[in-house]
Protein backbone atom coordinates (compact mmCIF):
# COMPACT_ATOMS: atom_id res chain seq x y z
CA UNK A 1 0.00 0.00 0.00
CA UNK A 2 1.09 3.56 -0.73
CA UNK A 3 -0.30 6.33 1.48
CA UNK A 4 -0.89 9.79 0.04
CA UNK A 5 -2.07 12.83 1.98
CA UNK A 6 -4.54 15.24 0.39
CA UNK A 7 -4.87 18.86 1.55
CA UNK A 8 -8.63 19.47 1.52
CA UNK A 9 -8.69 23.18 2.40
CA UNK A 10 -6.56 25.08 -0.08
CA UNK A 11 -8.25 25.52 -3.46
CA UNK A 12 -11.28 27.20 -5.00
CA UNK A 13 -13.45 24.07 -4.80
CA UNK A 14 -12.47 22.83 -1.35
CA UNK A 15 -13.31 20.59 0.35
CA UNK A 16 -15.70 19.09 -2.25
CA UNK A 17 -13.18 18.57 -5.07
CA UNK A 18 -10.36 17.07 -2.95
CA UNK A 19 -12.76 14.72 -1.18
CA UNK A 20 -14.48 13.57 -4.38
CA UNK A 21 -11.15 13.27 -6.20
CA UNK A 22 -9.74 11.18 -3.36
CA UNK A 23 -12.71 8.81 -3.43
CA UNK A 24 -12.35 8.42 -7.19
CA UNK A 25 -8.66 7.62 -6.77
CA UNK A 26 -9.39 5.06 -4.06
CA UNK A 27 -11.94 3.33 -6.28
CA UNK A 28 -9.51 3.22 -9.20
CA UNK A 29 -6.46 1.96 -7.29
CA UNK A 30 -6.71 -0.84 -4.68
CA UNK A 31 -3.04 -0.28 -3.69
CA UNK A 32 -3.74 3.25 -2.46
CA UNK A 33 -4.37 4.68 1.01
CA UNK A 34 -5.41 8.31 1.50
CA UNK A 35 -5.30 10.69 4.43
CA UNK A 36 -7.66 13.66 4.16
CA UNK A 37 -6.31 16.77 5.90
CA UNK A 38 -8.70 19.40 7.21
CA UNK A 39 -11.45 20.15 9.69
CA UNK A 40 -12.63 16.75 10.89
CA UNK A 41 -16.32 17.68 11.25
CA UNK A 42 -16.55 19.22 7.78
CA UNK A 43 -14.79 16.25 6.20
CA UNK A 44 -17.08 13.80 7.94
CA UNK A 45 -20.08 15.69 6.56
CA UNK A 46 -18.55 15.54 3.07
CA UNK A 47 -18.11 11.77 3.36
CA UNK A 48 -21.57 11.11 4.74
CA UNK A 49 -23.52 8.79 2.45
CA UNK A 50 -20.53 8.15 0.18
CA UNK A 51 -19.54 4.64 -0.86
CA UNK A 52 -15.83 3.98 -0.21
CA UNK A 53 -13.40 1.59 1.49
CA UNK A 54 -13.13 3.10 4.97
CA UNK A 55 -10.14 0.88 5.80
CA UNK A 56 -8.07 2.85 3.25
CA UNK A 57 -9.24 6.34 4.14
CA UNK A 58 -8.22 8.39 7.17
CA UNK A 59 -9.26 11.84 8.34
CA UNK A 60 -6.45 13.89 9.88
CA UNK A 61 -7.78 16.84 11.85
CA UNK A 62 -6.20 20.14 10.79
CA UNK A 63 -8.56 22.99 11.73
CA UNK A 64 -6.48 26.02 10.65
CA UNK A 65 -7.02 27.55 7.21
CA UNK A 66 -4.41 29.45 5.19
CA UNK A 67 -5.70 32.79 3.89
CA UNK A 68 -5.17 33.95 0.31
CA UNK A 69 -2.84 36.80 1.22
CA UNK A 70 -0.83 35.27 4.06
CA UNK A 71 2.94 35.37 3.71
CA UNK A 72 4.44 31.93 3.09
CA UNK A 73 6.98 32.42 5.89
CA UNK A 74 4.17 33.26 8.33
CA UNK A 75 2.30 30.13 7.29
CA UNK A 76 5.34 27.96 7.95
CA UNK A 77 5.96 29.52 11.37
CA UNK A 78 2.44 30.05 12.64
CA UNK A 79 0.05 27.67 10.85
CA UNK A 80 1.38 24.25 11.86
CA UNK A 81 -2.19 22.99 12.30
CA UNK A 82 -3.30 24.04 8.82
CA UNK A 83 -4.08 21.25 6.39
CA UNK A 84 -1.05 22.05 4.22
CA UNK A 85 1.56 22.44 6.93
CA UNK A 86 0.35 19.46 8.93
CA UNK A 87 0.58 17.44 5.73
CA UNK A 88 4.17 18.56 5.10
CA UNK A 89 5.21 17.74 8.67
CA UNK A 90 3.57 14.29 8.54
CA UNK A 91 5.21 13.66 5.18
CA UNK A 92 8.57 14.46 6.73
CA UNK A 93 8.12 12.51 9.97
CA UNK A 94 6.08 9.45 8.98
CA UNK A 95 7.88 6.86 6.86
CA UNK A 96 4.54 5.32 5.88
CA UNK A 97 3.43 8.52 4.15
CA UNK A 98 4.68 8.71 0.56
CA UNK A 99 3.33 11.97 -0.85
CA UNK A 100 1.27 15.14 -0.40
CA UNK A 101 -1.23 16.61 -2.87
CA UNK A 102 -2.37 20.21 -2.41
CA UNK A 103 -4.31 22.80 -4.42
CA UNK A 104 -3.46 25.54 -1.92
CA UNK A 105 -1.04 28.46 -1.87
CA UNK A 106 1.94 27.86 -4.17
CA UNK A 107 4.24 30.08 -2.14
CA UNK A 108 3.35 28.42 1.14
CA UNK A 109 3.75 24.95 -0.36
CA UNK A 110 7.20 25.69 -1.81
CA UNK A 111 8.39 27.43 1.36
CA UNK A 112 6.99 24.72 3.62
CA UNK A 113 8.50 21.95 1.51
CA UNK A 114 11.94 23.59 1.52
CA UNK A 115 11.97 24.51 5.22
CA UNK A 116 10.22 21.49 6.73
CA UNK A 117 10.73 18.72 4.19
CA UNK A 118 14.10 19.44 2.59
CA UNK A 119 15.73 18.59 -0.73
CA UNK A 120 17.10 15.47 -2.32
CA UNK A 121 20.87 15.44 -1.60
CA UNK A 122 22.69 17.39 -4.30
CA UNK A 123 19.66 19.29 -5.56
CA UNK A 124 20.22 23.04 -5.42
CA UNK A 125 16.59 24.10 -5.85
CA UNK A 126 13.40 22.07 -6.37
CA UNK A 127 11.33 23.05 -9.41
CA UNK A 128 7.73 22.69 -10.57
CA UNK A 129 7.06 20.56 -13.65
CA UNK A 130 3.49 20.67 -15.02
CA UNK A 131 2.38 18.72 -18.09
CA UNK A 132 0.58 19.90 -21.21
CA UNK A 133 -0.78 17.84 -24.13
CA UNK A 134 0.90 18.14 -27.54
CA UNK A 135 -0.54 18.01 -31.03
CA UNK A 136 0.67 14.45 -31.60
CA UNK A 137 -1.14 13.13 -28.52
CA UNK A 138 1.86 13.00 -26.20
CA UNK A 139 2.85 15.18 -23.22
CA UNK A 140 5.44 17.88 -22.63
CA UNK A 141 6.82 18.83 -19.20
CA UNK A 142 7.81 22.42 -18.44
CA UNK A 143 10.45 22.80 -15.72
CA UNK A 144 10.48 25.24 -13.93
CA UNK A 145 7.05 26.88 -13.94
CA UNK A 146 7.11 29.13 -10.90
CA UNK A 147 9.28 27.97 -8.02
CA UNK A 148 12.45 29.83 -9.05
CA UNK A 149 12.16 33.24 -10.70
CA UNK A 150 15.91 33.83 -10.86
CA UNK A 151 18.19 30.97 -11.88
CA UNK A 152 21.72 30.09 -12.94
CA UNK A 153 22.91 27.70 -15.61
CA UNK A 154 23.58 25.13 -12.86
CA UNK A 155 19.94 25.33 -11.77
CA UNK A 156 18.71 24.89 -15.33
CA UNK A 157 20.89 21.83 -15.87
CA UNK A 158 19.44 20.22 -12.76
CA UNK A 159 15.92 21.08 -13.91
CA UNK A 160 16.69 19.35 -17.21
CA UNK A 161 18.03 16.23 -15.50
CA UNK A 162 15.13 15.96 -13.04
CA UNK A 163 12.40 16.58 -15.63
CA UNK A 164 13.97 14.16 -18.10
CA UNK A 165 14.03 11.42 -15.46
CA UNK A 166 10.43 12.28 -14.53
CA UNK A 167 9.15 11.93 -18.09
CA UNK A 168 11.09 8.73 -18.69
CA UNK A 169 10.37 6.88 -15.45
CA UNK A 170 6.86 8.09 -14.64
CA UNK A 171 5.40 8.43 -18.15
CA UNK A 172 7.52 5.95 -20.09
CA UNK A 173 9.01 8.45 -22.57
CA UNK A 174 12.15 6.86 -24.00
CA UNK A 175 15.18 9.17 -24.19
CA UNK A 176 13.13 12.38 -23.64
CA UNK A 177 13.93 15.25 -25.99
CA UNK A 178 14.99 18.23 -23.88
CA UNK A 179 14.81 21.84 -25.12
CA UNK A 180 15.82 25.15 -23.56
CA UNK A 181 13.17 27.89 -23.70
CA UNK A 182 14.68 30.85 -25.52
CA UNK A 183 13.92 33.80 -27.80
CA UNK A 184 15.28 31.98 -30.85
CA UNK A 185 16.39 28.53 -31.95
CA UNK A 186 20.02 29.49 -32.68
CA UNK A 187 22.62 28.40 -30.11
CA UNK A 188 23.89 31.94 -29.51
CA UNK A 189 20.44 33.39 -28.70
CA UNK A 190 19.29 34.63 -25.31
CA UNK A 191 20.76 36.31 -22.26
CA UNK A 192 23.98 35.28 -20.52
CA UNK A 193 22.24 32.59 -18.45
CA UNK A 194 20.75 30.91 -21.53
CA UNK A 195 24.08 31.21 -23.40
CA UNK A 196 25.89 29.55 -20.49
CA UNK A 197 23.24 26.84 -20.17
CA UNK A 198 23.25 25.74 -23.81
CA UNK A 199 26.75 24.16 -23.83
CA UNK A 200 26.22 22.84 -20.30
CA UNK A 201 23.19 20.87 -21.45
CA UNK A 202 25.12 19.65 -24.50
CA UNK A 203 27.82 18.29 -22.20
CA UNK A 204 25.43 16.56 -19.78
CA UNK A 205 25.85 12.81 -20.17
CA UNK A 206 22.65 10.89 -20.81
CA UNK A 207 20.61 14.03 -21.55
CA UNK A 208 18.99 14.15 -24.98
CA UNK A 209 19.37 17.91 -25.48
CA UNK A 210 17.94 19.02 -28.84
CA UNK A 211 18.57 22.77 -28.63
CA UNK A 212 16.61 25.95 -28.02
CA UNK A 213 12.83 26.15 -28.34
CA UNK A 214 10.70 29.18 -29.12
CA UNK A 215 7.45 29.39 -27.17
CA UNK A 216 5.26 28.94 -30.25
CA UNK A 217 6.54 25.36 -30.60
CA UNK A 218 5.61 24.20 -27.09
CA UNK A 219 2.71 21.99 -28.22
CA UNK A 220 4.26 20.88 -31.51
CA UNK A 221 5.16 17.43 -30.25
CA UNK A 222 8.85 17.97 -31.05
CA UNK A 223 9.85 18.15 -27.37
CA UNK A 224 9.24 16.11 -24.22
CA UNK A 225 10.84 18.51 -21.72
CA UNK A 226 11.22 22.29 -21.86
CA UNK A 227 13.65 23.89 -19.41
CA UNK A 228 12.99 27.43 -18.19
CA UNK A 229 13.36 29.79 -15.27
CA UNK A 230 10.26 29.93 -13.09
CA UNK A 231 9.11 33.32 -14.38
CA UNK A 232 9.30 32.47 -18.09
CA UNK A 233 7.97 28.96 -17.55
CA UNK A 234 4.98 30.19 -15.59
CA UNK A 235 4.11 32.76 -18.24
CA UNK A 236 4.50 30.11 -20.96
CA UNK A 237 2.19 27.60 -19.26
CA UNK A 238 -0.52 30.09 -18.30
CA UNK A 239 -0.50 31.79 -21.69
CA UNK A 240 -0.86 28.43 -23.43
CA UNK A 241 -3.68 27.30 -21.13
CA UNK A 242 -5.44 30.67 -21.41
CA UNK A 243 -5.19 30.71 -25.18
CA UNK A 244 -6.76 27.26 -25.40
CA UNK A 245 -9.66 28.26 -23.15
CA UNK A 246 -10.32 31.53 -24.98
CA UNK A 247 -10.18 29.76 -28.34
CA UNK A 248 -12.87 27.34 -27.17
CA UNK A 249 -15.04 30.30 -26.12
CA UNK A 250 -14.54 31.94 -29.51
CA UNK A 251 -15.49 28.78 -31.37
CA UNK A 252 -18.64 28.39 -29.25
CA UNK A 253 -19.61 32.03 -29.81
CA UNK A 254 -19.09 31.71 -33.57
CA UNK A 255 -21.14 28.51 -33.76
CA UNK A 256 -24.16 30.28 -32.29
CA UNK A 257 -23.75 33.28 -34.58
CA UNK A 258 -25.30 31.62 -37.68
CA UNK A 259 -27.85 28.83 -38.26
CA UNK A 260 -25.56 27.15 -40.79
CA UNK A 261 -22.73 27.02 -38.27
CA UNK A 262 -25.11 25.45 -35.73
CA UNK A 263 -25.99 22.74 -38.20
CA UNK A 264 -22.33 22.05 -38.94
CA UNK A 265 -21.53 21.96 -35.23
CA UNK A 266 -24.31 19.43 -34.66
CA UNK A 267 -22.72 17.13 -37.22
CA UNK A 268 -19.32 17.63 -35.58
CA UNK A 269 -20.55 17.46 -31.98
CA UNK A 270 -18.43 14.46 -31.05
CA UNK A 271 -15.29 16.03 -32.48
CA UNK A 272 -15.86 19.27 -30.58
CA UNK A 273 -16.36 17.31 -27.35
CA UNK A 274 -13.10 15.46 -27.90
CA UNK A 275 -11.22 18.69 -28.62
CA UNK A 276 -12.63 20.28 -25.50
CA UNK A 277 -11.41 17.38 -23.38
CA UNK A 278 -8.02 17.51 -25.09
CA UNK A 279 -7.57 21.20 -24.22
CA UNK A 280 -8.89 20.90 -20.66
CA UNK A 281 -5.93 21.24 -18.28
CA UNK A 282 -7.97 19.56 -15.53
CA UNK A 283 -7.31 16.24 -17.27
CA UNK A 284 -3.54 16.44 -16.84
CA UNK A 285 -3.11 16.72 -13.09
CA UNK A 286 -0.88 19.26 -11.44
CA UNK A 287 2.73 20.41 -11.16
CA UNK A 288 5.02 17.96 -9.42
CA UNK A 289 7.70 19.60 -7.25
CA UNK A 290 10.86 17.87 -8.44
CA UNK A 291 13.82 17.77 -6.07
CA UNK A 292 12.15 17.54 -2.64
CA UNK A 293 13.03 14.61 -0.38
CA UNK A 294 9.49 13.23 -0.71
CA UNK A 295 6.81 13.56 -3.37
CA UNK A 296 4.81 16.80 -3.50
CA UNK A 297 2.20 17.58 -6.17
CA UNK A 298 0.64 21.04 -6.55
CA UNK A 299 -2.74 21.11 -8.27
CA UNK A 300 -4.35 24.19 -9.86
CA UNK A 301 -6.23 26.33 -7.39
CA UNK A 302 -9.31 25.78 -9.55
CA UNK A 303 -8.89 21.98 -9.64
CA UNK A 304 -12.08 19.94 -9.83
CA UNK A 305 -12.46 16.33 -8.65
CA UNK A 306 -11.00 14.93 -11.88
CA UNK A 307 -7.89 17.12 -11.55
CA UNK A 308 -7.38 16.09 -7.91
CA UNK A 309 -7.70 12.43 -8.90
CA UNK A 310 -5.05 12.98 -11.59
CA UNK A 311 -2.76 14.67 -9.05
CA UNK A 312 -3.07 11.67 -6.74
CA UNK A 313 -2.31 9.37 -9.67
CA UNK A 314 0.81 11.44 -10.45
CA UNK A 315 1.99 11.16 -6.85
CA UNK A 316 1.39 7.42 -6.81
CA UNK A 317 3.30 6.87 -10.06
CA UNK A 318 6.23 8.99 -8.85
CA UNK A 319 6.52 6.95 -5.67
CA UNK A 320 6.23 3.60 -7.45
CA UNK A 321 8.91 4.61 -9.97
CA UNK A 322 11.45 5.42 -7.24
CA UNK A 323 12.08 8.75 -8.95
CA UNK A 324 13.69 10.49 -5.96
CA UNK A 325 16.45 7.89 -5.69
CA UNK A 326 17.12 8.12 -9.42
CA UNK A 327 17.37 11.91 -9.26
CA UNK A 328 19.84 11.66 -6.38
CA UNK A 329 22.04 9.20 -8.29
CA UNK A 330 22.05 11.27 -11.48
CA UNK A 331 22.64 14.64 -9.77
CA UNK A 332 25.58 13.11 -7.86
CA UNK A 333 27.45 12.63 -11.15
CA UNK A 334 27.97 16.36 -11.53
CA UNK A 335 29.87 18.97 -9.61
CA UNK A 336 27.81 20.63 -6.89
CA UNK A 337 27.30 24.35 -7.46
CA UNK A 338 26.63 26.64 -4.53
CA UNK A 339 23.24 28.40 -4.69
Amino acid sequence: MIKILVDCFGGDHCPEAPVEGSLRALAANPELEIGLLGDENILKDQLAGKDYDASRLEIIHAPEVIGCHEKPTDVVRLKRNSSMMKGIILLRDDDEVAALVSTGSTGALVTGALVRLGRIPGVIRPAFCPLLPTMDGSLVGICDSGANVEVTSAHLRQFAIMASLYMENVYGVKNPRVALLNVGSEAEKGDSVRQETYPLLQQTEGLNFVGNMESRDLLSGKYDVVVADGFSGNVLVKTTEGTALELLKKIKKDIYSRPLYKLGALLMKRMFREEKEFMNYQNYGGSVLLGTSKVVVKGHGSSNAVAVEKCIEQAYRMEVSGLSAQIEREIAKYEHYED
